[in-house]
């Protein structure tokens, strides 16, 4: 038996892109699919956007590393831009959101050992969340598949229904550090959280010294049509974790803070090699570029409300394969009455159109931010041929 040179960790599907033009990817073999994957909700300006590209060739020309032990004028200026369109006074930058999760996870530890409580550990995460691959943050889901081979979890977590603000209250104790949650759950299902259990939250951590810590690492940087999910709900965190569509496609990802939530995290306290390197800065400038105003964030909710009432009426035709739609901005999910694998396969096989599976019989449609009217069409044109072609697989 021989191992792969890649290792064999991905189920790998046969599409083989090469080649990426505005929301279509181009296959080896030049078959051309429309994307509502977006790289699972990283490639927000699309394939081939002049200014993200632009910027990352200008500074690839310039200087591309740099350790952190030297000042950052990049840096700097991509950390003031995000406390400025933010709640938070601080920014650590990392490579991906599950380290910018991990630094999340030590910094709300950090607040309590900082004021003299080394008890106070544990952090309340909630059901079918997906906080990312590493020990911490595998840790910190209940998903038993992401666990096996893996035992034993690092302790301090405690798991909690999603979206019960009982059962979370109930969960607090004398060990307790603060809560991590996702304001909308993108893996699993595209379920946002309600307003009443984000705002109770918000509220207990208030009364108990705790750290409201959010994951946004899928549901920000304009993805649900504010600059983060959490501005709808009219609450504000102490730390929170974003990734994905902030690099544009370049890995970038960073913790932001409140002065409060980044209390411990001081010198020495924790650090990246790559973090915060001069082309992911410049990609993540051209990104805010694009996205950090107002205008862009309406073009997201327009479009994303157009979508969904095309959607809530298109399912009515098929009441046997779909049951709802929900999701905020460009982040939606069709529940489906069937399991929804097999739909996406046939979708991508047959009809050239990208979608993502997700948690509770969902398909997540998650197209990038820079969508027209054009994709808008030709996406209801292939999810309508490929409802009408789809047949169940039959349980053996």
């Amino acid at each position: 038996m021989s191992i792969t040179p890649l290792m064999p960790v991905y189920p790998r599907c046969g599409v083989r892109p090469v080649r990426g033009e505005h929301c279509h990817l181009i296959d080896e073999d030049g078959t051309r699919y429309l994307d509502f994957a977006s790289g699972i909700a990283v490639n927000l300006l699309g394939h081939s956007h002049e200014g993200l590209i632009g910027a990352i060739q200008k500074q690839a020309a310039t200087l591309m590393h740099v350790s952190n032990l030297y000042g950052s004028p990049q840096g700097e200026a991509l950390a003031q831009r995000l406390v400025d369109l933010t709640f938070a006074d601080t920014v650590f930058f990392t490579n991906s959101g599950a380290e910018a999760v991990e630094c999340a996870i030590k910094a709300a530890r950090a607040y309590h050992q900082a004021n003299g409580n080394s008890e106070r550990y544990e952090l309340i995460t909630f059901k079918n969340a997906f906080h990312g691959r590493t020990m911490a943050t595998i840790s910190a889901s209940n998903q038993e598949k992401m666990h096996h081979g893996f035992l034993p979890l690092l302790a301090g977590f405690k798991y909690c229904e999603f979206d019960d603000l009982e059962a979370a209250k109930a969960l607090i104790g004398p060990n307790t550090a603060g809560f991590l949650v996702e304001p909308i759950q993108g893996e699993g299902g595209i379920r946002p959280a309600s307003g009443e259990f984000l705002k109770g939250l918000r509220a207990l951590a208030d009364e108990h010294d705790l750290m409201l810590v959010l994951d946004e690492v899928q549901c920000g940087v304009a993805r649900s049509g504010t600059f983060y999910a959490h501005e709808q709900y009219g609450i504000d965190p102490d730390i929170l974790a974003t990734a994905k569509g902030i690099g544009g496609g370049f890995p970038l990802g960073a913790c932001l803070a409140t002065e409060k939530g980044a209390r411990g995290m001081t010198f020495g306290t924790h650090g990246s090699t790559y973090g915060g390197n001069p082309l992911a800065m410049a990609a993540g400038m051209a990104v805010l570029d694009a996205v950090g105003n107002d205008e862009f964030l309406a073009e997201v909710r327009e479009k994303g409300e157009r979508i969904r009432t095309r959607l809530e009426q298109f399912i009515g035709n098929y009441p046997d394969l779909f049951e709802l739609v929900r999701g905020r901005g460009l982040m939606l999910g069709l529940k489906m009455k069937v399991e929804p694998r097999p739909f996406f396969v046939h979708l991508r096989d047959n009809h050239q159109l990208l979608t993502v599976a997700a948690g509770d019989n969902t398909l997540r449609l998650l197209p990038p931010l820079v969508i027209g009217d054009a994709e808008i069409e030709e996406f209801f044109d292939k999810l309508s041929a490929g409802a009408a072609s789809y047949t169940a697989p039959t349980a053996a």
